[in-house]
């Protein structure tokens, strides 16, 4: 075997960090790089917060694993700090942001289901956008390079040009189930939704029984100087991806949902 052993998806840069310190990366050489990057905004503490090492080895050294199979006091005590800090009454933890999506595209269409329209499985979505890398989420992000050589696009996402609310409304047919936006896309150029865009997306849902989709797996978790980036447009979800930040660097995301939204979502599904 010649090369690296490892799948050859990243353009990786020729530098390998050894530790970090707060904003600081530090090489096995001990030459230090200012961080700008925060693992692709992961990093919400720095690197090596003396908080999160703790309560890291401290669960490590008691429990590490049991499963969803029981009980878990820690879990649900941060599902209940979510909701107090958000618009949700539930919360389903993931390992990742794409995962995040997917419980959320999930239960968007579950949704419809239990409320007795199966038909209703489409979600609206907009250029630019970068939802993750599953097979639903591309075709979600619909971008061509990630795409492109994956077979037939997931069926069920009808994408609109970024910012063109009057293309949305145009695009809700009677198969229609959710609207799915970045508040600022991350991926597409730092763009933010304008306030009243938001506003007429909510407006939109509301008046056509549609469940509205915030991703804010790039954009929350403090990054826009509040905790997630729709609260400055006033505009509540239904359904909302977050993870990267709250993990601080250890890989979880969430789905929030209000109890409608999460009506579908029971025990087996």
């Amino acid at each position: 075997m010649s090369g690296s052993a490892l799948y050859e998806t990243f353009a990786r840069a020729p530098l390998a960090f050894d530790r970090g310190e707060g904003t600081w990366l530090v090489t096995d050489k001990g030459e230090r790089y200012l961080d700008f990057a925060g693992g692709i905004a992961v990093n919400s503490l720095g690197h090596s917060h003396p908080h999160l090492v703790a309560a890291l080895t401290g669960q490590a050294a008691k429990l590490w694993h049991v499963s969803n199979l029981y009980e878990i006091p820690e879990q649900r005590r941060l599902g209940e700090r979510l909701v107090d800090a958000t618009f949700a009454d539930k919360v389903f933890f993931t390992n990742s942001g794409a995962e995040a999506l997917e419980c959320a595209i999930k239960s968007a269409r579950r949704y419809q289901f239990v409320k007795g329209h199966p038909e209703r499985f489409r979600i609206i979505t907009f250029e630019g956008a970068f939802h993750g890398r599953t097979l639903a989420t591309i075709a979600a992000g619909g971008q061509y390079k990630y795409l492109e050589g994956f077979g037939p696009k997931v069926e069920g996402f009808d994408q609109v040009a970024f910012d063109d609310i009057d293309a949305a409304e145009k695009a809700i047919t009677p198969e229609t189930a959710a609207i799915l936006i970045e508040p600022v896309q991350g991926e597409g150029g730092i763009r933010p939704v304008p306030t009243q865009s938001l506003k007429r997306i909510r407006q939109l849902c509301d008046r056509h029984g549609l469940l509205l989709i915030f991703d804010e797996v790039l954009c929350g978790i403090g990054r826009t100087g509040k905790l997630f980036a729709h609260e400055w447009a006033g505009v509540t979800p239904d359904l909302m991806a977050i993870a990267k930040g709250i993990g601080g660097g250890f890989p979880m995301g969430a789905c929030l949902a209000t109890d409608d939204a999460a009506a579908g979502m029971t025990a087996g599904v």
